[in-house]
């Protein structure tokens, strides 16, 4: 079984700073992708960023120069850094990890798991 859980969410004011942090935990034989998503109510869930395990990334373009997305690969954690924050920043962060585990069958196979969620809210 693995988990997902995000922290870090909160309320900020149009400015400021928010980290969020996502550990994964389970039987976890590996982890290539990292990624966090975001969805703000009446939208689609939108791709904030994303890093691979050799520590590539790529961001949406309203998050460029704003937010910066790390990983602890020993840690099965991924970080983002939020600055700059705008009220428009404001939605439920998802972390999502394509992660790859060994099956029943003993073969190692790669699935996308999500976490549940954490709400960032920017406003004055």
């Amino acid at each position: 079984q693995v988990q997902l859980v995000e922290s870090g969410g909160g309320l900020v004011q149009p400015g400021g700073s928010l980290r969020l942090s996502c550990a994964a935990s389970g039987s976890i034989f590996s982890i290539t992708v990292m990624a966090w998503y975001r969805q703000a109510p009446g939208k689609e869930r939108e791709l904030v960023a994303s890093i691979t395990s050799g520590g590539s990334t790529n961001y949406g373009d309203s998050v460029k120069g704003r937010f910066t997305i790390s990983r602890d690969n020993a840690m099965n954690t991924v970080y983002l850094q939020m600055n700059s924050l705008k009220p428009e920043d404001t939605a439920v962060y998802y972390c999502k990890g394509h992660i790859r585990i060994r099956d029943s069958d003993y073969f190692i196979r790669e699935y996308a798991y999500w976490g549940q969620g954490t709400q960032v809210t920017v406003s004055s």
